[in-house]
């Protein structure tokens, strides 16, 4: 798995999908010059950030001292040479960088010693997988931070001793001190992506407030799981019963937490991805006629309410078919993705939906604008798609489009729209193509 920066929402294959520049950079400290080469290695490969190597704890306090930036992440060898006690992981600690410990040797009372800082994680070196299950504890903990977490308990003191084993984790963590807050945060905070909620408490117990958040959030946008300190089984079954994704028992077992936490965290973006590519286009990369068709009326809905109208554009790339049939389907697809690549830098930035509905047609839903402040857009966006060109052995080809705008006012529906913009756009093939025009819907 790669752990890269995500590429803008309408990008296409073409666009550059490098991470963006940052100071980010992970130390690593590790005496086994053998080992170090071979975690370095991987990380370049998987992770992508600058890596300071040290092999010692006087290297580490070099390094720290030398570089000003705060460092993302450690990863640090439990004993080292001048370090044989985890002083390394005391240094790196206490300097506020959070911390994975790899170690040689593994036992219980090693398991004692490490999990009595605050570190991330640890990885035994001991396994075939040791290389892999640094290199997952790593991207895991940066991309925790991503992920916010709603701690839902009246008991202070457990809430903040949660939230503060979760935040060694690296993720983002908010509180709530009773079931009627967490629905509040919930209304007002909608990047929450995990809610962990206690079962007795005062205004509303944990099934009560699973309840409600299933009503409102499904299981693939919002997982929760339950606590408590109960020895009755029945508890569990209540929690899952009401709608909850899992389940743990206090007091902590401090790696079941992690795994639960990691584990629910991973199916959200596993199914996130999912979502992404069945909404996407697999030649232009934008969004394909379904997702257009689910998200528009939503968009326009909430125009409504604020009193606002919205317009629709359709947008056909002239004499396509020629195109394609004359010079084949390699050179129609990059057309095809020319024009999409156009496109998506053409309405880079603003509120609208942009789509590849079907063959060379695209369509672009202007949320919020009426007829005539839809039609300049569309307009810019067409002399966008005229400088565009396709490469036909030692000529280039030059593209243009025809584009059908409507209007959609409160009284009218979305269909009847679509059906006003299409005859829009027939209307400007009609009139000589390379241009825009306009109809009632």
């Amino acid at each position: 798995m790669k752990y890269r920066a995500s590429v803008r929402a309408n990008a296409t294959p073409d666009q550059d999908d490098r991470p963006d520049q940052d100071d980010r950079k992970i130390l690593v400290v590790e005496d086994s010059k053998t080992y170090s080469l071979a975690l370095c290695r991987r990380l370049t490969d998987e992770i992508g950030l600058p890596l300071v190597a040290c092999r010692s704890l006087n290297e580490l306090h070099e390094a720290v001292t030398e570089n000003r930036a705060p460092y993302t992440l450690a990863v640090v060898d439990l004993n080292l040479p001048d370090a044989p006690h985890g002083e390394a992981i005391d240094f790196t600690v206490q300097r506020g960088i959070p911390t994975i410990v790899h170690t040689a040797s593994f036992d219980i009372e090693t398991r004692n010693r490490i999990m009595e800082r605050d570190v991330i994680d640890y990885v035994p070196k001991d396994s075939a997988f040791a290389l892999d299950m640094v290199v997952s504890a790593v991207g895991r903990a940066l991309t925790n931070r991503e992920t916010r977490i709603l701690v839902v308990d009246d008991v202070t003191a457990t809430r903040k001793l949660l939230a503060r084993m979760l935040r060694v984790q690296q993720y983002d963590v908010i509180e709530a001190g009773s079931g009627t807050e967490a629905l509040s945060l919930l209304e007002t905070t909608p990047d929450l992506r995990l809610v962990v909620s206690d079962y007795n408490m005062p205004d509303m117990d944990g099934y009560e407030l699973t309840r409600r958040i299933r009503r409102r959030f499904p299981a693939d946008k919002l997982r929760v799981i339950g606590i408590s300190s109960s020895s009755d089984r029945m508890v569990s079954v209540g929690f899952l019963k009401a709608g909850a994704n899992d389940f743990i028992s206090m007091p902590f077992v401090p790696e079941e937490l992690q795994c639960r936490i990691a584990s629910n965290a991973e199916t959200l973006a596993q199914l996130a991805q999912l979502h992404e590519l069945a909404s996407r286009d697999a030649l232009t990369g934008l969004f394909n006629r379904r997702h257009f068709f689910e998200q528009a009326p939503k968009l326009i809905a909430e125009a409504h309410r604020r009193k606002l109208k919205s317009a629709i554009a359709i947008l056909d790339i002239d004499d396509f078919k020629q195109l394609n049939d004359s010079h084949g389907h390699d050179l129609g697809d990059r057309a095809l993705a020319s024009v999409a690549r156009c496109l998506a830098q053409s309405v880079e930035g603003s509120s609208t939906l942009l789509a590849r509905i079907g063959g060379e047609e695209f369509a672009i839903l202007f949320p919020g604008l009426d007829a005539k402040a839809a039609m300049r857009r569309s307009d810019h966006v067409r002399l966008d798609v005229s400088h565009e060109t396709v490469t036909l052995g030692a000529h280039q080809v030059a593209l243009t489009a025809s584009i059908g705008v409507a209007e959609i006012d409160e009284d009218g529906s979305f269909d009847q729209a679509l059906i006003a913009a299409d005859r829009a756009l027939y209307a400007a093939k009609r009139e000589g193509r390379n241009r825009v025009c306009i109809q009632a819907a």
